[in-house]
């Protein structure tokens, strides 16, 4: 029986190979002994096998499989309930064993029969839960089912369809309110007066109200109506905040520099291959992600209409293959949060990794056959896309690592935001004195931290005025209905 045991099980099963042993063995007897009755049963122990795996292999049944994720999307280290209902949609009958593939950080693949004991009619119901610990899109099946005949000698197995896609998004932290809001209320609303003397052209009516003076009852809006109508003193209107989320793998790799190690060493996670499926990515970039995220949820909760951009000024995901829309830089609202999450969720370094960059040519583009190539980080197209929402509300810079060159270029575009906020992470916060005091001199408020810093201590360092603390207190993880 061991020695049966080594032989491969997709093909004939224990049975299976039993009887091709068992054929060979009377056919070689049925050789040194003459005797055609031996001969006749080696060859139908043979055959009986051989048939049985064609039947396997050109008859085999039809299946569909539909899969649903609850929820959707997920966040990292929660949990996802994942329904499948598998259904026979050609003839045939018998049982089947199916497993569904699992990429490995989600352990060992689930496996199950068909049909199962609370098939209804021709369907079958499985359920099982997923978590990781770690954003990305993974590819959730295939199921691939495993066919016998009826005698139980040939196995066949193969997908029976081709999978679906989880996406895992970056996990929001809670932050503490601050005075990034300025002059604008909790609620992110402000109220904007109109000039004391308007003209018929711009100012704004609404109906009468029980109590409104006579004085603000605008005569000419009245005789158009039919009825009463006053003057609108006040107006809401909807802030905006920008988010420029840093994502090039030179300015978060260069920690591995500093240390003279090679770049594709332990401190970035993943493969720099270009058919690789894991995420280009490090810690640095990491606690930028969770930050960006953080901050979405943050300001969303407070009515704030959200941009996002690259530090080149083009659409923030227009690189995140889990992106819904690649080219959207605007997001409002609860779907415009999810949008973000999602978009986080596969989002990576990109650009090539260069060495230790002189300041002097930090902004200087390269011939189109240098390394250097495509928009530039802080450059004009940046400054534009800020001009064009200029003090409309504030913008946030989740940075990495800076040069001072690039400090200066990114130091004017505070003149365009109602506040200015960057957030620089980098592995030695203590060594970017000089950038952070380009970016304060500029009118930003900027703050350093380490991926060891949490996240609440690093954004209410903005209120102190000072560098994050380095302190390593659990960060707050948010609650499935902490958002709106």
């Amino acid at each position: 029986m061991a020695l049966i045991d080594r032989f491969p099980k997709h093909i004939f099963t224990t049975r299976g190979w039993g009887l091709l042993g068992a054929g060979a063995v009377f056919l070689l007897a049925a050789q040194v002994m003459g005797r055609r009755d031996l001969l006749a049963l080696a060859i139908l122990l043979v055959v009986l096998p051989l048939l049985s795996l064609a039947g396997t292999r050109a008859l085999k049944p039809n299946f569909q499989v539909y899969r649903e994720f609850s929820p959707a999307s997920v966040e990292t280290s929660a949990t996802t309930t994942v329904r499948l209902a598998v259904a026979r949609t050609g003839s045939g009958s018998g049982q089947a064993l199916m497993e569904e593939s699992l990429p490995a950080r989600f352990g060992e693949s689930p496996v199950f029969r068909f049909p199962a004991r609370t098939a209804e009619g021709r369907t079958s119901r499985y359920e099982y839960h997923l978590r990781s610990g770690k954003r990305g899109q993974f590819l959730i099946g295939p199921v691939t089912a495993e066919f016998s005949d009826p005698f139980g000698l040939s196995l066949h197995r193969h997908a029976i369809d081709d999978g679906d896609v989880l996406t895992v998004t970056p996990a929001a932290v809670e932050l503490p309110a601050t005075g990034l809001a300025g002059a604008r209320g909790h609620d992110g609303v402000t109220a904007t007066r109109i000039r004391a003397n308007p003209s018929d052209d711009d100012v704004m009516t609404r109906e009468y109200r029980h109590g409104d003076p006579m004085r603000r009852v605008h005569w000419a809006a009245t005789a158009r109506h039919g009825e009463l109508m006053v003057r609108q003193e006040e107006s809401v209107t909807t802030p905006e905040a920008t988010v420029i989320l840093d994502q090039r793998l030179a300015a978060f790799a260069r920690g591995a520099e500093h240390r003279g190690a090679d770049h594709r060493s332990a401190d970035h996670r993943g493969t720099f291959g270009p058919d690789s499926h894991e995420l280009i990515t490090t810690d640095t970039f990491e606690w930028a992600v969770t930050a960006a995220v953080s901050i979405a949820a943050h300001l969303a909760e407070r009515n704030y209409a959200l941009r996002f951009l690259d530090v080149a000024g083009e659409p923030a995901f227009q690189h995140s293959r889990s992106a819904p829309e690649p080219d959207a830089e605007e997001y409002v609202g609860a779907s415009g949060l999810q949008s973000v999450a999602e978009s986080l969720a596969a989002i990576q370094l990109s650009g090539p990794h260069h060495g230790r960059r002189d300041a002097s040519s930090a902004r200087t583009p390269r011939h189109p056959s240098g390394a250097e190539a495509g928009p530039q980080p802080f450059d004009d197209r940046l400054m534009d896309k800020l001009a064009a929402h200029r003090m409309r509300g504030p913008v946030l810079a989740i940075l990495g690592n800076l040069t001072p060159a690039e400090a200066r270029a990114l130091s004017p575009a505070a003149g365009y935001a109602a506040n200015a906020f960057a957030l620089v992470v980098t592995e030695r916060p203590g060594e970017l004195d000089e950038v952070l005091g380009t970016l304060r001199l500029g009118g930003w408020r900027a703050v350093a931290a380490a991926p060891s810093t949490p996240l609440a201590a690093a954004w209410s360092a903005f209120d102190d005025g000072g560098a994050a603390p380095l302190a390593g207190a659990a960060d707050v993880r948010r609650g499935a209905g902490a958002r709106r």
